[in-house]
């Protein structure tokens, strides 16, 4: 294989192995919630992989291109679950037929 066949391969597989270390932080978000994850983080994280897309279209480097376009994908999916699990969770206590706590109804009972 030619040097340029690895330098090939050696980002293909450094690309593929950090955009889907990804993918069980996604399933966890599905899973658990994305409560301890913020909004900033992931914004900025998003951002810096829309400039990382930039940069390998530039370059014309189909692997930075590649990986980086799924990682934003992943992200964007991150953040939508994120959202859509803050809200489920939200929903959630109003089911159970008790009504959810709030700053007013917290000492309620204790007023002496």
């Amino acid at each position: 294989m030619t040097t340029d066949g690895w330098i090939f391969v050696l980002g293909s597989v450094g690309g593929f192995c950090t955009t889907f270390a990804y993918v069980p932080q996604v399933i966890k978000i599905w899973k658990q919630g994305g409560r301890d994850l913020s909004y900033g983080m992931l914004g900025l994280y998003l951002f810096g992989v829309v400039l990382w897309l930039a940069y390998g279209l530039l370059l014309h480097a189909q692997a930075v291109v590649v990986t980086n376009l799924a990682t934003a994908i992943l992200i964007a999916i991150a953040t939508a679950l994120k959202a859509w699990t803050a809200r489920r969770d939200e929903i959630k206590p109003g089911l159970s037929g008790a009504a959810p706590m709030t700053s007013s109804t917290r000492g309620a009972g204790n007023a002496s």
